[in-house]
């Protein structure tokens, strides 16, 4: 006699996480649109299409809403089999992907570029992504923290003037073109002997 196969049924979503998810994605739309001031708790609720309580109750406040949205993985790929001096290429094609993909990275450019705590928020999440990175490849760990602002610049630079500000020259750009004017900066800020 031939057992049948038991199965478990997977957990289906329970319903404050679809609320937390439909809060998380109007917050982001609204901070994007709005800015963190001229966001608020009652507009994004309406967006969500959820009572503001609902929004107090699982994000305490503004601040911690504004938190919750902008939490990002840059998503870096591991490079330790990457040749050193092919770093700022991958690098420089990873960010375009992950602009590309992700519009929450560009709402946050929107707001840090406005907003002291979003610009705080944008801070923490480069640092934490990036100085791992240069800390792999720099010649002087003393030099990670600088030589991490760098390739932030650049990274963050290409963003806001293709993805926010949309500057024709910098939008029609093939991406190939991109990658072949960012890399060799940023390669240079990540391994070159200091100036």
């Amino acid at each position: 006699m031939e057992k049948e196969a038991v199965t478990t049924p997977s957990r289906a979503p329970r319903r404050s996480d679809a609320t937390r998810a439909a809060i998380l994605e109007a917050a982001r739309e609204r901070f994007a649109a709005d800015g963190y001031e001229r966001a608020t708790i009652r507009a994004i609720a309406r967006d969500a299409g959820i009572d503001p309580s609902m929004v107090m109750r699982y994000y305490g406040n503004k601040e911690g809403l504004f938190v919750a949205a902008s939490e990002i993985d840059l998503r870096i790929p591991n490079l330790s089999a990457v040749p050193a001096q092919h770093i700022g290429a991958v690098l420089v094609s990873h960010f375009l992907d992950r602009w590309e993909s992700d519009e929450t990275l560009t709402a946050m450019l929107r707001v840090g570029a406005t907003n002291d705590a979003g610009a705080e928020r944008m801070r923490e999440i480069f640092k934490a992504n990036l100085g791992v990175v240069v800390a792999g490849v720099c010649p002087d760990p003393d030099e990670v923290p600088r030589r991490a602002a760098l390739v932030a610049s650049q990274i963050l630079g290409m963003a806001l003037a293709r993805y926010v500000l949309r500057f024709p020259p910098a939008v029609t750009m093939e991406r190939d073109e991109v990658i072949a004017w960012l890399a060799p900066t940023i390669q240079r800020y990540l391994t070159a002997e200091r100036p």
